[in-house]
């Protein structure tokens, strides 16, 4: 693809999700304008809650028979100020912590840089190791019972009842990239210990005289799926919302304002469910550098230079379980497909990576390592042959893309170390 000109959206607000040294009025005022903004009719119809699975409809989503491009969401998810604060009481009580009024006086951030491990705690588990590896397992052996249209996203793709009774989305990719994207990312997210925010994945070879797709041979034939194509079976979640970006990067960029830097101290303001969102959205961002993926909160920041409201609408590939955790789907963009494209969407992902300066511990100390090693492609391959029995038939990364990965990695550890030393001096 030729280098793509960076499109003009006006001024990306990106500085900004916890960089050190705001006036402490500032945040304030940004939480009363998103206030404003939620009170404000929304001309564009919402979607009933608690109705999608793992991809939602076609329409929700803009694929093909959806009726709009994929960009254009007009679907807001915005729980209720009652309805947050018991959220926040529960969690805070399966954490063992006190409740939101006393745990409001605990920092948020530790050290500078990192969020706290009281505030950790509160993020919800999401998907556990433990249950995921039995999923994937189950699902390996099941066999196929039905495949039906609609609920996972392109018109390709199927929702499969399998034969112990769980339900699955079967993605035929429009071609293998996509496929290998989606399971090379599903097992970088594990590398990096944030794998329990994508729903399990496997991989599976169609073929309609195998056990595992007999019951369903005569619907393969309307699927026009290629014998031996291999596609990806992720587990379907029930319940799932839609997700707006928060106000760093959502509202706020839609108005073109460029934001300050907010302080640490400043965020001991904001309610818990928010800070524990914004944990999860710092995992998200890094994630998304790492992978080059530009089809979730990029895609929609492209899509200001036509749209300016489309930050207040429903962020791309992203969606909230019912426990107020957020589920990274589709992220089959990543790796393959997005290092080819990284001329055109860099100049949208890098500033993202910069609005961020509060991190998790855990996920800058696996960085420092995977830095310190030089191993970013090395241990990718070894998890993802140990875990993948098909990897194989996909193969891994180029060298070149191999190179990327590290490079990428390289550049978040220097990024996470100049927001430590800015950290260190106020």
């Amino acid at each position: 693809m030729k280098r793509a000109r960076r499109a003009a959206p006006g001024p990306l607000p990106l500085l900004g999700l916890l960089l050190l040294g705001a006036l402490p009025g500032l945040w304030t005022v940004l939480l009363r304008r998103e206030a404003a903004t939620r009170r404000e009719p929304d001309p564009e119809p919402r979607p009933p809650p608690g109705r999608w699975g793992w991809g939602s409809s076609p329409a929700a989503r803009g694929e093909p028979g959806g009726g709009g491009q994929k960009t254009f969401r007009a679907l807001l998810a915005v729980p209720a100020a009652d309805q947050e604060e018991r959220d926040d009481e529960g969690r805070f009580a399966a954490a063992g912590l006190p409740p939101p009024a006393a745990a409001a006086a605990v920092s948020p951030v530790e050290r500078g840089i990192f969020w706290s491990r009281e505030l950790e705690a509160l993020v919800p588990p999401g998907f556990a190791a433990e249950e995921a590896a039995a999923w994937l397992s189950a699902a390996r052996a099941a066999r196929v019972a039905s495949l039906e249209r609609g609920g996972c996203g392109r018109s390709s793709n199927r929702l499969a009842r399998l034969s112990d009774g769980s339900r699955a989305c079967v993605r035929y990719g429009i071609n293998p990239e996509q496929i290998q994207g989606e399971a090379l990312s599903y097992h970088l997210a594990g590398v990096l210990g944030m794998q329990e925010r994508l729903p399990p994945m496997a991989l599976a070879l169609v073929e309609a005289r195998g056990r595992q797709w007999e019951p369903v041979r005569e619907e393969l034939r309307g699927s026009h799926w290629a014998e031996g194509a291999v596609v990806s079976l992720t587990r379907w979640v029930d319940n799932l919302t839609a997700v707006v970006a928060p106000a760093p990067w959502g509202a706020e960029a839609g108005a073109g304002r460029r934001l300050q830097p907010l302080s640490a101290g400043e965020l001991g303001g904001l309610p818990p469910s928010q800070l524990v969102e914004l944990v999860q959205w710092s995992d998200l961002i890094l994630f998304d550098y790492l992978t080059a993926n530009f089809d979730r909160l990029v895609s929609n920041l492209f899509s200001l230079q036509w749209d300016p409201r489309v930050m207040r609408r429903a962020t791309s590939n992203l969606l909230r379980a019912p426990d107020g955790g957020l589920v990274f789907m589709d992220n089959e963009a990543g790796l393959v497909h997005g290092y080819r494209l990284l001329a055109m969407w860099d100049p949208y992902n890098e500033p993202l990576l910069r609005s961020v300066c509060v991190f998790r511990e855990g996920t800058a100390r696996r960085v420092a390592e995977l830095h310190r090693r030089r191993s970013a492609a090395a241990e990718l391959h070894r998890r993802y042959r140990a875990r993948e029995p098909l990897w194989a038939r996909l193969g891994f990364l180029s060298e070149r893309q191999a190179e990327l990965l590290q490079a990428r990695v390289d550049f978040v550890h220097r990024h996470i170390a100049q927001c430590r030393a800015q950290a260190a001096v106020l």
